[in-house]
């Protein structure tokens, strides 16, 4: 399916003149994007976090740590480090460690539950983890006690971090990605079973050893997203896939200036798109991450009062839940002047109220883990047209194709989306099949359908895939089914996704009880959290005597959504 130079790019007349088409892709890894920046702006601010900066000289000296002392554990290029922690100065040390090292970052998500944390590592293969103290016990358990007892043997150690250690003040953290006030910490095995403390790692670490370096197409990240198993798959992300998706939204907000940026992470460092919007495109442009370790918009608000940041990427939630608040004028928005918003379609209400209040520019794209992850932006200083996802990015071929016989489609006709470019991943961990199934003549299909009108700006029409949107994170049903079905009283469940004003879609649960059984939506509420990372929970439950079929008894998820957009699904009925 190749494309007519002359006919492929019709986005490229909607271009500012400032955008080049194309981009020369830096031949370097992620980690000299932090080299860089130290020697040029080594007394710059890296981060901020809760008011201590740490500069790049600073940042890049415990990077440099983390990789030697990795290195004195053994770990070699390639290998695998699990990074499970909130957005904190460790996170980001911790990840340009591992990749000084030579090795792959796995970035897994803090709110995981046990079940979820030993697929990814059991399937990474991570010798090594880095965590939170707060979160240890979970990674405990899907550890096993001991590393030859647990289910997980190849990790064998586990390097355990503490907010307190970068907090610019002596007290208790509310620690916010749990909202737990006080109390005593887990108890952690330092010293035993691998267990050691972050801070006495680096302190005695070695010096790193240059000769792991790694070249621009090895592999730097494997990103879990979701399978046509209900289990994650690894996404193979490269150094030149990141980099070239860092200096293609560089080239985009061709206004930034190095060394003097200010972006704000509400977003999480652990996904993909916090990853390379947020904490990669900042080190290549100097700039200062002001590092939040979740959203809550009075804490934003907050920051943005103190920090005074200028780039803010996030979802439509998050400005939905700023605009929500009660701001009496009191809070001055004016200092941000880009926000990319991602991860859910971006009302027109909602963009121009946010633009009202800061004065800044707010513009809605796309992006998918398979492409390191954005492939798409409206213009943010040039015309856009809302409603849609933009045009892809320079550097980047995009198409529609008929989803059956994969030929190109002309514009005005929906098809499935597929693009083409630098940041277009390697391949699925361990999944060729999958992969050959993605991956065609280097065409990256997305599963979602989608339209392109005659000047290149693209919309997202549906999805293929049956994946919900809830809050900027991705629920996959069948994962979700599953845990339900697990469950003694329910005899058939069925998952999908249901417009929500606030977080985009919400997960809704259809279940059939067994004969016999009776269960409350409180009761199947707790299994689910104590089984799933909190997003992927249902809010809303239905019960039926029976659900639509096919005629190999296969649930039509389809009917159920026909039935809620009729509006005649019985509103979280409860009559278990």
């Amino acid at each position: 399916m190749e494309m007519e130079p002359e006919l492929a790019r019709p986005w490229l007349r909607r271009y500012p003149p400032e955008v080049p088409p194309d981009i020369g892709v830096p031949d370097h890894g992620v980690a000299d994007l932090l080299l860089q920046a130290a020697a040029k702006y080594p007394d710059r601010q890296a981060l901020c976090f809760y008011g201590k900066e740490t500069t790049y000289r600073e940042l890049l000296d415990e990077a440099r740590r983390m990789a030697g002392g990795l290195q004195g554990l053994g770990i070699a290029k390639g290998d695998r480090v699990a990074v499970m922690l909130p957005n904190c100065p460790q996170a980001v040390a911790a990840y340009f460690g591992v990749l000084l090292a030579g090795a792959v970052a796995v970035m897994m998500n803090p709110l995981y539950v046990e079940r979820e944390l030993i697929h990814l590592l059991a399937d990474s293969g991570a010798r090594v983890a880095v965590t939170l103290d707060l979160l240890y016990p979970r990674l405990a358990k899907a550890r096993g006690d001991r590393p030859d007892e647990g289910p997980l043997p190849q990790l064998g150690t586990v390097i355990v971090a503490s907010l307190k250690d970068a907090l610019p003040f002596p007290k208790n953290l509310l620690y916010p990605l749990t909202r737990r006030k006080s109390g005593p910490l887990p108890r952690i095995p330092y010293g035993k079973h691998g267990v050691k403390r972050l801070r006495s790692f680096l302190a005695g670490a070695p010096p790193a050893r240059e000769e792991a370096k790694p070249l621009a197409d090895d592999l730097a990240l494997l990103q879990y997203t979701g399978g046509t198993t209900g289990l994650p798959k690894g996404v193979m992300l490269t150094h030149r896939n990141l980099v070239a998706n860092a200096a293609q939204i560089a080239a985009w907000c061709y206004r930034l200036k190095d060394g003097s940026e200010r972006f704000l992470a509400a977003l999480p460092l652990f996904h993909v798109y916090g990853l390379t919007a947020l904490m990669n495109l900042s080190v290549m442009r100097a700039g200062m991450l002001i590092l939040l370790p979740r959203f809550e918009a009075p804490a934003v608000l907050d920051a943005i009062r103190r920090h005074r940041p200028t780039v803010f990427p996030g979802a439509p939630t998050m400005y939905i839940a700023l605009m929500n608040q009660e701001l009496d004028g009191k809070i001055d928005l004016s200092s941000i002047e880009v926000c990319v918003s991602g991860s859910a379609p971006l009302l027109l209400e909602v963009q121009e109220r946010f633009e009202a209040l800061t004065g800044g520019r707010l513009v809605e794209g796309y992006g998918l883990t398979e492409a390191s992850p954005v492939t798409h932006a409206n213009p943010i200083w040039a015309s856009r047209k809302n409603g849609t996802i933009g045009v892809p990015l320079p550097g980047t071929d995009a198409g529609i194709a008929d989803p059956e016989s994969g030929e190109r489609l002309p514009p005005g006709k929906i098809g499935e989306l597929v693009v083409k470019g630098p940041q277009v991943m390697a391949g699925y961990w361990n999944r060729p099949e999958e992969t050959e199934a993605a991956l065609r003549d280097g065409w990256l299909h997305t599963g979602d359908l989608a339209v392109m009108d005659e000047d290149g700006f693209f919309a997202i029409v549906d999805r293929i895939k049956d994946v919900i949107i809830a809050g900027g994170f991705n629920v996959y049903p069948r994962e979700v089914e599953e845990v339900l079905m697990q469950h003694p009283a329910v005899q058939i469940a069925a998952v999908i996704g249901v417009k929500d004003p606030y977080r985009g879609e919400t997960v809704k649960a259809y279940i059939v009880l067994r004969q016999g059984f009776s269960v409350s939506r409180v009761q199947l509420d707790r299994w689910c959290r104590d089984r799933l990372a909190a997003f992927k929970v249902p809010h809303l439950y239905e019960f039926r005597s029976e659900l639509p079929l096919s005629m190999i008894g296969k649930v039509l998820r389809r009917r159920l959504k026909e039935e809620t957009a009729a509006g005649d699904d019985g509103a979280d009925r409860e009559d278990g």
